[in-house]
């Protein structure tokens, strides 16, 4: 497992947790998604033989959230 932290432009609703968490957590081989409102932060937990961390990363962009870092 790995765990990885991703920097969002700022996040303007709480709502937007739910969004980013509901999707990731449906991913195939991610253990866990944390989304720190204040912060704009989402922390995931994954397993790499399962999912990359681009796709990821793109799922959240997808979602309308940018990825800063």
């Amino acid at each position: 497992m790995k765990t990885i932290k991703y920097q969002l432009e700022p996040l303007t609703c709480p709502s937007c947790i739910k969004k980013i968490e509901g999707k990731l957590g449906k991913m195939n081989g991610v253990e866990e998604a944390k989304v720190m409102f204040n912060s704009s932060k989402v922390k995931a937990t994954f397993d790499q033989e399962q999912v990359t961390s681009d796709e990821l990363k793109a799922t959240i962009e997808n979602l309308g959230y940018p990825v800063v870092s």
